[in-house]
């Protein structure tokens, strides 16, 4: 199996329902493990700064399927939990899945990108996955901590446990 991991954004119907259900989702992916969650964090869109705050998150898994099976069945759960694409970059949503890791694959495919093309940058990708993986090397050699050290946390804040943690409360 493969250690994949999944980035979780919501700004809209209910962001943190919408994340939690993600989670619970991901946990019934075919030929696949969820392993572990992150925290859920708030952040500010990186967008058009008129539209509701994220919630973010990063899962593990550990998976069987190809890069783009993945995709697929991420894609699946995106339109189930009402997404609708449009051309607006950086636009509300109901839940965006972001593949960020494929083991230490790098992809380069009309339909995907691995490592996730802006994930070295974005605190609400990063803290959530230096969270469940704080040793964590990326295909590119680089460690998470020291990614974490050149991106401060800004206005991201924690606002509900994992959902392991959720589950002990």
């Amino acid at each position: 199996m493969t250690e994949v991991f999944i980035a979780i954004g919501s700004n809209l119907s209910d962001p943190l329902g919408q994340a939690r259900r993600a989670v619970a989702t991901l946990t019934r992916l075919p030929e696949s493990v969820l392993m572990e969650a992150s925290s859920f964090y708030s952040s500010r869109p990186m967008g058009p700064a008129d539209q509701p705050d994220y919630v973010n998150a990063v899962a593990r898994l550990n998976t069987r399927l190809t890069p783009l099976a993945l995709l697929d069945q991420l894609q699946k759960i995106e339109l189930e939990q009402g997404r609708v694409r449009k051309d607006e970059r950086w636009g509300p949503r109901t839940l965006d899945l972001d593949l960020l890791l494929y083991g230490n694959q790098t992809i380069a495919h009309e339909r995907l990108t691995v490592p996730h093309y802006g994930m070295k940058d974005r605190a609400f990708v990063l803290h959530p996955l230096a969270e469940i993986a704080p040793t964590l090397i990326l295909p590119c050699g680089t460690p998470i901590a020291q990614l974490i050290a050149r991106c401060p946390p800004n206005d991201l804040v924690i606002i509900a446990p994992s959902a392991d943690e959720q589950e002990t409360l």
